[in-house]
């Protein structure tokens, strides 16, 4: 294996042609469809009773729509209906603020601090946060004066309810598509990192695979229904999984000149054509052994709520700025405050770094000021009844065909939709100050979110590599006193597996985020650099080899363990990797003892010279 070190990722920076990139995004146009009649449906269903006060208060209930795209069906029913009631709550909760002038800052507040701990802890996936803080927002600002808050929420609910109907259609049609996805994505990952083996490439290219591996666990493990271990199709589908990571594995452990290379990155793309496939091959058989997947609910929220957890410290980030907003539209006496609310919840939700926050905040401006172009021609035109849903269900299609492709372009439909929401609930409002009021508090809501992200942000933002790096050897500790026994196959031994590999994707997250600091903080996160690329080594290779022992089966493990770990081989490595993590944070030249396996012994060696690197500097 290469052990040269690869490059660093290029830090993060903002840049002007960033407006003009057109990510790829295959598929997107049944999803936007979907999205486009979840959207208009409520609108043409009160044209028809002649009530569009409340048609446009149930069309808040597509926005549930924009969840859940990715899930297997099962658990996708699971987190629309729970979106739906949660939307519904948030906008019920907002009207019901109204007549209580500044408790309905409390309740965005309240709102939006609940939807970003909730969303960012179960990684709830696009559009986040955002949505809640926006619905509960709006729900304060509304004239709807003939709807009690219960009615509202109900209508909220009705509008999510058809959206629900509408996004599990699919699974009539093609119950695993989601799953095929992501287990093509894997194929497609697996077969680039075995061809990148020996360049410069090869550590990105391990991660990508990494992480698209252990997304098909999740997909086909822990978000499925316990009643699923009996379908033949998820059956073959984690055959396939199950063949893959053997590949990944065997790239782990293949040096450049590895004759099979090339055999295993074809097998890796045929699989990939297998997964697509509308009939599976009837030889594919449920696995025997099957990792985890991704942390389970409770999991994610214990590890959500220890402090100084990054879920934990963007939830009261942003309930401080969604604060600080509120007061600011009351104080200040400005009519639709749920413009800044929004605009300042929507460049923090995501927890970014400053430089990919202020790259948001940025392109929320610019997107919303061309946006408001387009909102005041459609105005002009003044669409009524079902032009007025046609308009929207259009722009709705734009969204999602664009939102995930180029966020400045997405937002300038998004700005567009919401203006035409809000002008057709009251249409005697005056559009050219609709229009500059919701310009001038989207720049005063995007300044309040970076100057809170400015404020709260540590003196290092590198400072928490150091926590990953620690936790990251801890959970390496612990897999390896299972590995050395030979349990490599109990549930608490998966489980360990399974936090090493969250373990490992954190910390070059982790890493990412550092080097995306103000200047003045980048320069400690790229001297990390080696340490974090020899640790995420040493971290794969430790999980290739809790799968080397599992391939040669239950009967077998124990004998293998002792093969490769010796009778001190599991003290040896412990001690090392405990000397490391005390060198690393009292910056000691802790000598790495004798005895580390061989197995691990090149991974061990070089995060120790790293670290001593490091502390020499």
């Amino acid at each position: 294996m290469d052990r040269s070190l690869p490059p660093p990722p290029p830090s993060p920076s903002l840049r002007a042609r960033h407006l003009l990139n057109l990510r790829p995004a295959v598929g997107r146009v049944p999803h936007a469809l979907g999205n486009a009649v979840c959207m208009g449906a409520p609108i043409v269903a009160g044209w028809a009773i002649n009530d569009m006060a409340a048609a446009l208060m149930a069309s808040m209930g597509a926005f549930t729509a924009m969840y859940g795209a990715d899930r297997p069906y099962p658990n996708r029913a699971i987190v629309l209906a729970a979106t739906a009631l949660a939307l519904a709550g948030a906008v019920a909760l907002g009207v019901w603020s109204q007549p209580y002038g500044h408790l309905a800052v409390v309740a965005v507040v309240v709102i939006a601090m609940a939807a970003t701990l909730l969303c960012n802890a179960l990684r709830v996936g696009p559009p986040g946060a955002y949505m809640f803080a926006m619905a509960c927002a709006i729900g304060t600002g509304l004239p709807i004066a003939h709807l009690a808050w219960w009615h509202a929420g109900l209508l909220v609910l009705a509008g999510g309810a058809f959206s629900w109907i509408v996004k599990m259609v699919g699974a009539l049609v093609a119950p695993r598509a989601p799953e095929k996805k992501v287990v093509a994505a894997a194929a497609a990952a697996v077969s680039r990192f075995i061809g990148c083996i020996g360049t410069a490439q090869q550590d990105a290219a391990r991660h990508a695979a990494a992480a698209a591996v252990y997304d098909t666990w999740t997909a086909l493990v822990a978000r499925q229904p316990n009643t699923s271990s009996s379908d033949r199709e998820l059956a073959a589908l984690r055959a396939i999984s199950r063949e893959l990571h053997r590949l990944f594995v065997h790239g782990l452990n293949t040096g450049r000149d590895g004759a099979s290379l090339d055999v295993a990155a074809a097998r890796a793309r045929t699989l990939g054509i297998e997964a697509r496939k509308k009939e599976l091959a009837q030889e594919w058989k449920e696995p025997v052994e099957t990792p985890l997947g991704h942390h389970d609910v409770r999991e994610s929220m214990r590890e959500s709520l220890r402090w100084p957890s990054p879920v934990l410290v963007v939830t009261l980030r942003v309930g401080a700025a969604a604060a600080v907003s509120g007061i600011a539209g009351a104080v200040f006496d400005i009519e639709r405050a749920y413009w800044m609310v929004a605009s300042a919840v929507l460049v923090l939700h995501q927890g970014l770094d400053w430089t990919r926050t202020l790259q948001r905040g940025f392109e929320r401006v610019l997107g919303t000021l061309v946006g408001l172009g387009l909102a005041g021609a459609v105005l002009m035109v003044h669409p009524q009844g079902l032009w007025l849903a046609a308009t929207l269900a259009a722009l709705q299609f734009m969204i999602q065909m664009f939102v995930s492709r180029n966020y400045a372009l997405g937002v300038v439909f998004i700005t567009a939709a919401a203006i035409t929401m809000i002008s057709g609930a009251n249409p005697s409002l005056d559009v050219f100050t609709l229009l500059l009021d919701c310009g001038i508090d989207t720049v005063i809501g995007c300044a309040i979110g970076l100057a809170l992200l400015r404020v709260t942000t540590p003196r290092s933002v590198a400072a928490p590599i150091p926590q990953e790096f620690a936790s990251a050897l801890a959970a390496t500790q612990t897999v390896l006193s299972y590995a050395a026994s030979g349990d490599v196959f109990s549930d608490t031994a998966k489980q360990a597996r399974r936090n090493l590999q969250h373990r490992a994707i954190a910390l070059l997250t982790t890493y990412e985020s550092g080097t995306g600091g103000m200047p003045r903080h980048r320069d400690f996160a790229e001297r990390m650099w080696p340490t974090v690329v020899a640790a995420e080594r040493l971290l794969y290779r430790v999980l290739a080899l809790c799968w080397a022992i599992e391939e040669t089966g239950r009967d077998k493990a124990a004998e293998t363990a002792r093969s490769l770990f010796g009778e001190h081989g599991l003290g040896a490595a412990t001690q090392a990797l405990a000397d490391i993590a005390a060198a690393a944070t009292s910056r000691a030249r802790t000598p790495v003892p004798a005895g580390v396996p061989e197995v691990l012994k090149a991974e061990i060696d070089d995060l120790a010279s790293s670290i001593k690197a490091n502390t020499a500097g």
